[in-house]
């Protein structure tokens, strides 16, 4: 392992070690690259994890959680959303958080069932791997911004960061009738500051580029995450669970 690989794993090592408390913890699990990456790393520090997924029946992520975790072998449980009182569910959700922003409704639907299967696993701590997107280029803007240079690049990255932080405090909101914290050790100030530091090239190669997140994807592979993840394009939760989908339909 090359030595900006191993910083970047030591940095998210010890992200991981200030942020969580407790040993006991459920982790949300898509089986993509980043939530992989966190699970197989608090796995590697002897956290005592449980991958939770969350999706519609046959969703792309309940299929391809169960495949990836077929490797793993990790503890796992799947909660399948029930289309008979899902447009109940996402009524008293908009209600609670107050806004039209259609990214935040869908990740605080998908966060409610995310905390409703913790708590039904006497689980109090869910960790997920937000962060990596924003910081590692992860999204389709970056492409969009690449033209523009690293200074439009890190103004993208300084927006989604911002909508981020503010996005998880809804979240938590929303997984608090379920006594659930949701915690994103790498939305941390500390590893903010140090994964800005990485240079661009080893996040985005150009305005062509649909995989992205490079230095991520060679970290995962080197510490044996599933080649069926490493090369996984990002879906986002709101479309791998079908819950944008549902959502559209309710309107």
């Amino acid at each position: 392992m090359n030595e900006m690989n191993k910083k970047l794993l030591e940095n998210i090592k010890n992200s991981i070690s200030e942020t969580i408390s407790t040993k006991k913890i459920g982790i949300a699990f898509s089986g993509g690259v980043d939530s992989t990456l966190i699970s197989k790393i608090c796995f590697e520090m002897n956290f005592d994890i449980t991958l939770l997924t969350i999706g519609f029946v046959d969703s792309h992520d309940v299929l391809f959680a169960k495949e990836v975790n077929s490797f793993l072998r990790y503890p796992h449980h799947i909660l399948e959303i029930n289309p008979e009182t899902f447009a109940n569910i996402t009524t008293k959700i908009h209600q609670i958080i107050k806004t039209e922003n259609l990214s935040w409704n869908e990740n605080c639907i998908a966060f409610y069932y995310v905390s409703k299967l913790a708590n039904s696993l006497n689980l109090d701590t869910v960790i997920t791997a937000n962060g990596i997107d924003e910081l590692f280029c992860g999204y389709n803007a970056y492409r969009e911004a690449f033209s523009g240079g690293e200074s439009q690049i890190m103004e993208v990255m300084n927006t989604k960061l911002d909508n981020e932080l503010k996005m998880m405090k809804a979240v938590n909101l929303i997984a608090s009738e379920f006594k659930v914290q949701i915690l994103q050790p790498l939305l941390s100030t500390n590893f903010i500051e140090y994964a800005k530091t990485i240079p661009i090239s080893e996040k985005i190669h150009d305005s062509e580029d649909l995989y992205r997140k490079h230095i991520i994807r060679k970290l995962a592979s080197e510490i044996k995450v599933p080649e069926i993840s490493c090369t996984k394009r990002k879906k986002a939760l709101q479309y791998g669970s079908k819950i944008h989908k549902a959502l559209l339909k309710t309107k």
